[in-house]
């Protein structure tokens, strides 16, 4: 037999001092609750008579509408456990509140399939992963939008930086995939508004700072002798095209093909995978040298100019054979750089990407325009191209306080 109660939520209390009031329905010792859409002073809710307090001014109305809103509840509890002896307190909540309740996890999952297409592979790799965190804490296939409250979503967090000992960059993203998913259900008019919790949370996150490769430490990169086997210098000798090639992404790298290249007119054009854009840039002499490095006798124009992949019919394969091959492709990329950087003894952590931020502050070090930097790497705003341009000016800054008297 399921209990009803109705509960005022004080942890929940939001800025004018004012806390929401539940229905909770426990079924098997497991509770759920359904909001009453009523918020209260803690001071003007009788706990134990159930009722609106007089020193509220509508309080006779207040009482009323939850006396209907417990009659119905308890109604439609005693109508679906007479239908089924094995009724859960999720689908009593489901009974009452029938077309509201949208399960979060169904929908957050078929979601990121039908938006896979406009994420690369790592940030989809990563929505999932922020998703499958979140349902092993719960513990519950059964999760509805509405269960996601304040109060879950800071014990959470807690298991976030406690169990987990994940940073406080990391449970802001955990929670940013998260509220995604509340945004695209809002969108699309499967929640209202009211349900969004993010709100209320106050995250501290750690101001973080891009890394990339002074100009010795790139010139010690390009000569460096590693002990690894296998592909390890042809992973460091694309690092290195990329910086000496606009910042060209990983993605758009290995799928360079011969076609896309003018080693007359030292120029690249290809669709950009990330933007879907054509993209047109000049390289420099460093990625030249590498490219006569690979370059055949008869070069087919349709092969690829980098061995990364080994795929002839790369490009007649479904997309998610694409993304496959691709993420195994960065993967090992990623194992061969961060050993490459420790030889070097990198005080951070060499990955591919970092290969993008070095271009940018090398070219803004060198002194050319913003504008320029932002078109050759295809930024679609400038504010992003500016990121760098700060770095230039913090590191300018800092030589002035050690350098100058």
């Amino acid at each position: 037999m399921a209990s009803i109660k109705l509960i005022l939520r004080n942890n929940q209390q939001n800025k004018q001092g004012l806390c929401p009031l539940y229905i909770r329905i426990i079924k098997d010792r497991k509770a759920k609750f359904i909001t009453t859409g009523i918020k209260l002073n803690s001071n003007e809710w009788d706990e134990e008579k159930q009722k609106v307090k007089k020193n509220h001014s509508n309080s006779a109305r207040m009482n009323a509408t939850l006396a209907q809103k417990i009659a119905d509840a308890s109604g439609m509890i005693a109508d679906t456990e007479r239908k089924s002896k094995h009724i859960t307190a999720r689908k009593l909540k489901e009974a009452i509140k029938g077309k509201d309740a949208l399960n979060f996890f169904n929908y957050s999952y078929n979601k990121l399939e039908k938006v896979r297409p406009n994420y690369s592979e790592n940030t989809y790799a990563i929505y999932k992963m922020q998703l499958d965190k979140f349902k092993k804490f719960v513990k519950d296939n059964e999760l509805m939008f509405d269960d996601i409250t304040v109060s879950l979503l800071k014990d959470y967090l807690i298991y976030l930086a406690h169990t987990l000992k994940n940073n406080e960059t990391s449970q802001k993203l955990s929670t940013i995939v998260l509220s995604v998913m509340f945004k695209h259900a809002q969108e699309e008019e499967l929640i209202p508004e009211t349900l969004y919790p993010f709100n209320k949370l106050k995250l501290k996150v750690a101001p973080s700072k891009r890394q990339f490769l002074s100009a010795e430490q790139f010139e010690e990169l390009q000569h460096h002798e590693t002990t690894q086997r296998g592909k390890a210098k042809l992973y460091r000798d694309l690092f290195v095209f990329a910086v000496s090639a606009g910042g060209l992404r990983f993605s758009d790298v290995v799928t360079l093909r011969w076609q896309d290249v003018n080693l007359e007119e030292h120029t690249i054009r290809k669709e950009v995978k990330k933007t879907k854009r054509t993209h047109r840039l000049k390289f420099g002499q460093t990625a030249l040298g590498i490219l006569s490095k690979y370059l055949p006798k008869n070069p087919n124009p349709e092969d690829f100019v980098f061995p990364a992949i080994s795929e002839k019919n790369f490009f007649l394969l479904s997309e998610k054979d694409k993304r496959k091959i691709m993420s195994s492709c960065n993967n090992i990329c990623g194992v061969h750089l961060r050993k490459i950087g420790k030889e070097l003894g990198l005080p951070f952590t060499l990955s591919f990407h970092l290969s993008r931020h070095t271009f940018a502050t090398m070219a803004l070090n060198k002194g050319m325009r913003i504008e320029h930097v932002s078109k050759l790497m295809d930024h679609a705003k400038i504010s992003t191209t500016q990121i760098y341009a700060k770095i230039i000016d913090e590191e300018l800054d800092k030589a002035v306080d050690e350098f100058v008297i």
